[in-house]
């Protein structure tokens, strides 16, 4: 669901079984952080995600790992070493995917929600609130570059569900 790269690796946040399509062998069985040799595709490790329960954002900054654990509502920083759990700090809202490092910050995509908050990454204070639309296309993954936010419209509405938004598989930028 979420992706990351950083200290050498991939990092690729993966949720478990699926509706959409028969389970295989190498599927999570809860939500897991996946660590990939990026010149083989090779599987290196997997790690649970704090607190357990399903993931959708990462972000590499700073050589630690952030991660978005849904069950504690919370944004997990992790050593990327050894998993060791550093920081969390809480999330105002539900469904937090896109995750974009801005220091002194971090924004969070709520895609449900449509909304984007920059919170402090020591203690989750609200810094920024980005607002979209019932007409923007409809968030999942984000990241920054060159000071601005990028997201894409994945398609998939609540509930997994299809929206059958015009810009599904788009990326936006935000101005």
């Amino acid at each position: 669901s979420g992706i990351a790269y950083g200290g050498g690796f991939l990092w690729m946040a993966a949720n478990g079984k699926t509706r959409w399509r028969d389970p295989k062998p190498t599927d999570a069985a809860s939500g897991e952080i996946v660590k990939v040799d990026p010149a083989t595709g090779r599987t290196l490790a997997r790690y649970p995600v704090p607190g357990g329960g399903g993931v959708h954002g990462l972000e590499y900054a700073e050589g630690t790992l952030w991660i978005t654990s849904l069950r504690l509502r919370k944004l997990s920083q992790v050593d990327p070493k050894d998993f060791r759990l550093l920081h969390q700090v809480p999330v105002h809202l539900d469904r937090a995917h896109g995750l974009a490092w801005d220091p002194p910050g971090i924004w969070v995509m709520h895609s449900t929600d449509r909304l984007i908050h920059k919170l402090d990454a020591k203690d989750g204070r609200v810094l920024e609130v980005v607002t979209l639309s019932a007409e923007d296309p409809d968030p999942h993954g984000m990241c920054i570059y060159r000071g601005r936010l990028y997201y894409c419209d994945a398609g998939i509405g609540p509930g997994g569900k299809s929206n059958e938004s015009p810009a599904a598989g788009y990326v936006c930028r935000i101005d």
